[in-house]
C-alpha cells in the first residue's frame, strides 16, 4: 500500500504561498528514527542558505521502528517538506515515488547520510547542458575517503556494469541529478526495485541517448555502513543479470518493431 501525504506543499506555516520549487529533493528513508531529525536539520539549514526555491520529498519505506511517526511530524513541521510512504521496505521503489510525485523541473537524489548542498548546486549549473549529473564515486578528482574495503567493492561493480552493459559511465550510485521531463518515462519503465532501481534508470538514460555528466565529488561517511556490502553482492550480482536479460529482449523487439 502506498500513501502520498501533503505536507507544507508550497506554503510555509502561515499558510503563506511559497515559490514554485526549481528541485525536488528525493531522500528515501527506511528505520531512521535515531537519525532523521539531526540529518534533516543539517540538509534544510544548508538549503535554506542557497536561495534556491526548493521541496523535500522524504520517501518513507516499510520502517519498522517509529521512522514513519517521526516523519509526518517533521513533515508537518518542516518547510517546503512533503512525506511519501510505502509498506514495502523498498529503496528502489521509494525513490521511484518520489521521482514520480516531484513538481520542480529538477530532481536530486540524495541518501539521509549521504547529501552534499554543494554537489545541488553544481549539479542545477550543469543541468542547463545535461539530461543527467551524476556524482561518481570514480571520476577523476573525487577524493574518496571511504575504507579501502568499500572502495574496492565500487569499482569491482563499475567492472561489472561495463561488462554487462558496455557503459561509458563509471558509476550509478550515490548522488545524482535529472532534468524531470527527461527521466519520468525511463522511471515509469524500470523494473527494478532494492539497491538497482537508480542503476537502471541512469542505464535507461544512457541507452535512450541523454547527455550524463559525471562529476567528482568528496566522499566523507556522515555514519558506519548499516548493513554488510559483502551479503548484498549475490543479489546485486543476479540483479544486474536480470537487467541484461530485459534489456537483451527490448533491443530484440526494437530491432522487429
Amino acid at each position: 500500500m502506498e500513501n502520498v501525504v501533503r505536507a507544507n506543499e508550497f506554503a510555509d506555516a502561515g499558510g503563506r504561498a511559497l515559490a514554485q520549487p526549481v528541485a525536488s529533493i528525493i531522500i528515501p528513508i527506511h528505520n531512521e528514527e535515531s537519525f532523521l531529525a539531526g540529518a534533516l536539520a543539517e540538509l534544510q539549514a544548508g538549503l535554506e542558505k542557497t536561495g534556491v526555491a526548493y521541496e523535500l520529498i522524504l520517501c518513507e519505506n516499510g520502517s519498522t521502528d517509529k521512522t514513519r511517526e517521526l516523519a509526518f511530524s517533521l513533515a508537518d513541521e518542516t518547510p517546503h517538506t512533503r512525506l511519501l510512504t510505502t509498506d514495502s521496505p523498498d529503496y528502489g521503489g521509494a525513490m521511484k515515488l518520489g521521482v514520480l510525485a516531484a513538481n520542480g523541473p529538477h530532481i536530486i537524489v540524495f541518501d539521509i547520510d549521504y547529501f552534499s548542498v554543494r554537489f545541488m548546486n553544481e549539479a542545477l549549473a550543469l543541468l542547463e547542458n545535461y539530461d543527467v549529473v551524476l556524482a561518481s564515486k570514480l571520476a577523476p578528482g573525487t577524493e574518496d575517503k571511504r575504507g579501502l574495503a568499500r572502495q574496492t567493492i565500487t569499482r569491482g561493480f563499475s567492472l561489472i556494469l561495463k561488462l554487462l552493459f558496455n557503459t561509458k559511465l563509471s558509476d550509478t550510485h550515490g548522488m545524482k541529478a535529472f532534468r524531470r521531463r527527461k527521466i519520468e518515462a525511463l522511471a515509469l519503465q524500470s523494473r527494478m526495485s532494492k539497491d538497482l532501481f537508480d542503476t537502471e534508470l541512469v542505464l535507461r538514460a544512457e541507452r535512450s541517448g541523454l547527455k550524463i555528466k559525471e562529476m567528482p565529488i568528496v566522499i566523507e561517511e556522515k555514519r558506519a555502513a548499516r548493513s554488510s556490502i559483502l551479503k548484498r553482492i549475490p543479489r546485486t550480482v543476479f540483479g544486474l543479470l536480470r537487467l541484461r536479460y530485459f534489456f537483451t529482449i527490448e533491443s530484440r523487439r526494437e530491432r522487429r518493431a
